[in-house]
């Protein structure tokens, strides 16, 4: 499976939940997130989308520790099941998902 495919159903998956999942881009900041979720309720977080076994590089990895810091839920996900975990965190209100923050822990490499 494809990083894309991922991406994919992030999206479709989003929008079932009737929310949105937008293409995030900071021009002069590297390493932001690949998508900014929003669910029904104001719950907002970031998502880094990898293609199955890829870990985030080094500043995505820092990006998403500074997003943490900000009590923001940011993550990981290279698998349709890591988007559905990361997703039902989101939905609690949890600031911390319990997905694949785990890839983040050790040396971020591609």
């Amino acid at each position: 499976m494809r990083e894309k495919e991922i991406e994919k159903y992030l999206v479709d998956r989003v929008a079932q939940m009737g929310g949105m999942a937008l293409k995030f881009i900071s021009p002069g900041c590297t390493g932001v997130p690949d998508r900014l979720v929003i669910l029904p309720g104001g719950k907002i977080g970031f998502l880094e989308l990898k293609a199955p076994g890829m870990k985030p590089r080094k500043e995505q990895a820092h990006r998403i520790r500074q997003l943490w810091g900000l009590r923001c839920c940011a993550d990981v996900a290279d698998t349709r099941e890591a988007v559905d975990l990361y997703l039902a965190s989101l939905s609690k209100g949890a600031p911390f998902p319990a997905g694949m923050s785990h890839m983040l822990e050790t040396e971020a490499h591609q």
